[in-house]
């Protein structure tokens, strides 16, 4: 099952260079000694929901898709997507505020990142991404009485997952699995290897880009039963029916394919336990053909544990959902490997300052 994520996180997928916006003081230090110390950093991070709200609802009402087909004015806007020009103006300031829109010749465009991902049709669209974490909304307002839950479960709210939940969840992976996909088979060569095991795979996006770039590769995603069921839509729609497969598992409990050379497992890091993950690693470990290779992409943080704030914010997520899930260190992983007997274990960045991939090889 793959986590969520963020619109910093995965427009790199699609990018060459990361675009940097606009300072703000919402989330950095106080200012060093002989400063004067205020409350403006603490009052804006205390506020900045209304900059998520703000991103969520300009891609709900098509602000972007607008502003990119040519609307650059609040009243052009209104227009646009037919909304009081207030409501045009309020949003506007807030997404420009955030470094989301900018303003050329008094005209309103939209950032790079988000004329790249962020406009209806376009191939890198990921608008279903953006708002999946929506539903979370009222369950992180209550997240001081979540840290106060002590009956804490494995797999968290997932365990519950009807096929619908699955389909709406994975249609927000799959707009920005498949762009991580791509670049998975650009940084692994997969040319010499026979068949892949994408533990929790999720939309399959994965298997789904090696098959299109390798043609005598063979995959089968591992999920819940009900994950599978939208997995093989993916699967089909993509013309790879033939060659992946979805095989219900759930990798907490339940074995592995022993006819694998490649383990994938993608984005779901934060999701469990330390304890668990190392099970995990373990057990794909003995399960590979010998001289076979995993490769772990997850969201990690620095060994000091400070950071980055993505893998920190899916770590506290899983308190939202009382599962024990929590952010990784690359350490962490790295133990988890060695543990398991791989050899030759290394780190590789994946998403500056997001996610990592973890590998090692099992020996001949």
């Amino acid at each position: 099952m793959q986590t969520l994520s963020g619109l910093v996180k995965h427009a790199l997928f699609h990018q060459k260079k990361e675009w940097k916006r606009p300072v703000t003081t919402s989330n950095q230090s106080p200012p060093a000694t002989g400063t004067p110390v205020t409350t403006v950093r603490l009052q804006n991070i205390a506020q900045s929901y209304g900059q998520s709200a703000a991103l969520m609802a300009a891609v709900e009402v098509g602000l972007f898709s607008a502003i990119s087909k040519g609307a650059g004015t609040y009243e052009e806007v209104a227009k646009a997507i037919d909304i009081h020009p207030t409501n045009a103006e309020r949003l506007m300031v807030m997404l420009c505020a955030a470094g989301l829109l900018e303003k050329k010749l008094g005209r309103h465009v939209n950032a790079p990142d988000v004329e790249r991902f962020l406009v209806e049709g376009s191939s890198g669209y990921m608008g279903p991404w953006i708002t999946f974490t929506k539903p979370q909304w009222n369950e992180w307002g209550r997240l001081a009485e979540h840290i106060r839950t002590k009956s804490l479960k494995v797999m968290g709210s997932i365990d519950t997952f009807t096929v619908e939940d699955a389909r709406r969840y994975h249609k927000a992976t799959y707009s920005i699995g498949m762009g991580a996909g791509r670049r998975f088979v650009r940084q692994v060569d997969l040319k010499s290897r026979k068949r892949i095991m994408d533990i929790g795979g999720g939309s399959g996006a994965y298997c789904i880009a090696a098959a299109k770039e390798h043609a005598g590769i063979r995959a089968v995603v591992l999920d819940l039963p009900v994950v599978c069921e939208v997995t093989r839509d993916f699967i089909a729609e993509n013309g790879v029916s033939d060659r992946v497969e979805a095989q219900p598992c759930n990798f907490t409990r339940d074995p592995f394919p022993n006819d694998c050379d490649v383990a994938i497992m993608a984005s779901n890091l934060p999701m469990y336990s330390r304890e668990m993950i190392a099970a995990v690693v373990k057990k794909a470990h003995d399960a590979l053909l010998p001289g076979g290779e995993m490769h772990l992409i997850g969201e990690t943080t620095n060994d000091e544990r400070t950071g980055p704030w993505g893998p920190a914010y899916w770590g506290l997520g899983q308190a939202v959902s009382d599962s024990l899930g929590l952010a990784h260190s690359e350490s962490d992983v790295i133990g988890y490997f060695k543990a398991a007997g791989f050899e030759h274990v290394g780190v590789h960045e994946f998403i500056a300052g997001s996610l990592s991939r973890i590998t090692g090889t099992k020996a001949k």
